[in-house]
């Protein structure tokens, strides 16, 4: 199974429906918020997907949530926008939150810093910002050996 993770489209339609072309294989998008209400409205043009979204501290007036859990291909998965964790200054809280979710990966964004790691068996991943023209996304890969995670350019 492959995941899409986007996060801080930031109004940009246009790049977060480019990472959904560029990845035709990913059954899922996971929005990690801010740009809440573009992936809503572009969910509709790919119904073969599963979107989960979460709102970030940018939504304004978002009724979603502020986070999620998700089992799929048989791996829990802990996401959120990250600003109620204060990832900025650092991923205990957050790390500790998908810990005692017992999540397998956890998915944050919100720094417009893409980094992905390992840890103590949690996979870490923020895609950073889709927005403009050096903007990155993820993607994670489930099978039967195992968690790959990427991030990439759009």
């Amino acid at each position: 199974m492959r995941i899409l993770v986007v996060s801080d489209t930031h109004r940009d339609a246009y790049a977060l429906r480019e990472a959904i072309l560029k990845q035709p294989t990913a059954e899922v998008v996971i929005h990690l918020g801010d740009g809440a209400e573009e992936a809503q409205e572009i969910k509709d043009s790919f119904p073969e997907k599963m979107f989960l979204l979460v709102r970030g501290n940018c939504d304004w007036g978002s009724t979603l949530p502020v986070e999620e859990d998700v089992t799929l291909g048989g791996k829990h998965i802990f996401f959120t926008h990250g600003y109620t964790y204060n990832v900025k200054y650092g991923l205990y809280t957050a790390t500790e939150a998908a810990r005692g979710r017992k999540a397998d990966i956890l998915l944050f964004g919100h720094t417009h810093y893409a980094m992905t790691d390992y840890e103590d068996g949690l996979y870490i991943m923020n895609p950073g910002s889709l927005n403009g023209s050096r903007g990155t996304y993820g993607i994670i890969d489930i099978t039967n050996q195992g968690v790959v995670t990427n991030l990439l350019k759009i």
